[in-house]
């Protein structure tokens, strides 16, 4: 049997970029992974200097 779309939309997605989301706004888009941040680009530039992230450039 054959899942209709609007069942399909129930299920959490489990690969790709739609599977994860940032930990402070919720957005797909930019998300950066590294360190386990799981933030998105604007997020994080708000918060990086409470996280102890210098700018150096």
């Amino acid at each position: 049997m054959m899942s209709t779309k609007k069942e399909r939309g129930k299920q959490r997605k489990k690969m790709g970029k739609g599977s994860r989301t940032c930990t402070r706004c919720g957005t797909h888009r930019a998300i950066i992974r590294s360190y386990g941040l799981n933030m998105c680009r604007r997020c994080f530039r708000e918060t990086a200097v409470k996280l102890g992230f210098r700018k150096y450039s």
